[in-house]
């Protein structure tokens, strides 16, 4: 399914992989595209045990920058079943392993507010807006935390 042997490794051991083709299964794809409001193709879900989406992904992207994307939504999934110790790890290791994405930013994000909730210590939080005005400071994710370095 995926022609980078990363990719399909990771998707693999971290993931079940389901595929719905928009024309050879057209009722499918009608039935699960309207619970998700899938507006295009290919549309990438990570979706939890209980059905709730946890990160998207439209569109193609190089495989790269598409393994950021899903170790984010590896996060992400981690963050929402509140196992903040392990998301914060996922996001951690998304910004080191893809540090010039553009998921790295909203990762390393992340990765202070998993902190912050694990801990419920706000200086997770002033680290994090300390650590994007080092990195990152252009990015929508740092003007964000801009409030937590107050």
């Amino acid at each position: 399914m995926y022609p980078d042997e990363r990719v399909a490794q990771f998707v693999n051991q971290h993931f079940i992989p389901v595929r719905i083709h928009v024309r050879e299964q057209a009722d499918e794809w009608k039935r699960v595209g309207g619970r998700y409001g899938v507006q295009w193709t290919p549309t990438i879900l990570l979706v939890d045990p209980s059905g709730e989406e946890r990160h998207r992904i439209e569109g193609f992207l190089p495989a790269d920058d598409f393994l950021a994307q899903l170790e984010l939504g590896w996060a992400q999934a981690a963050f929402g079943a509140g196992r903040f110790d392990d998301a914060e790890k996922r996001f951690r290791g998304v910004v080191e392993r893809y540090p010039n994405s553009d998921s790295a930013p909203e990762a390393l994000y992340w990765a202070g507010v998993s902190r912050y909730k694990a801990t419920n210590d706000p200086s997770a939080l002033g680290e994090t807006a300390k650590a994007f005005k080092e990195r990152y400071q252009g990015s929508t994710w740092a003007k964000k935390s801009t409030v937590w370095g107050s």
